[in-house]
């Protein structure tokens, strides 16, 4: 007996899969800068990137991490009380989709587009807490 992988899960999954690989930019940007032994010496990044889009890049990666832990929350309560809709399904997707756009836009300095990618994510999480507060 197998159990597949409600859409919510995937997506949180793959949420989780980006999340893990988007500090990777600032990183390398921070090598180039300092050298590796100063950059893998200043483990908490104490010394500022000084290019701006770095500095963008690393503070988009905590507000995707800082998301990812809430939605993951709801995704997993959605999975075990069984309260998975094609609406919660969409929210995840939709999720996901937001969360890259926000990471691209916030890295590039678009603050009119990051603003919205944003909120669409905040909304997607509300759409799977009220798809649980309404199970019951």
């Amino acid at each position: 007996m197998t159990n597949a992988i409600s859409p919510e899960l995937y997506w949180t999954v793959l949420t989780a899969g980006l999340a893990s690989v988007l500090w990777i930019p600032y990183i390398l940007q921070r090598i180039l800068e300092l050298g590796p032994i100063a950059t893998f010496s200043d483990p908490r990044h104490e010394v500022a990137t000084k290019a701006p889009w770095a500095q963008r890049a690393k503070n988009a990666h905590t507000n995707m991490i800082e998301n990812l832990v809430v939605f993951a929350v709801l995704a997993l309560t959605i999975q075990i009380v069984g309260g998975g809709t094609s609406t919660t399904a969409l929210a995840a997707l939709l999720f996901f989709a937001s969360r890259a756009a926000h990471y691209v836009v916030y890295t590039l300095g678009l603050p009119w587009v990051r603003t919205p990618m944003f909120l669409i994510g905040f909304f997607c999480q509300l759409t799977l807490l009220f798809a649980i507060l309404a199970h019951g």
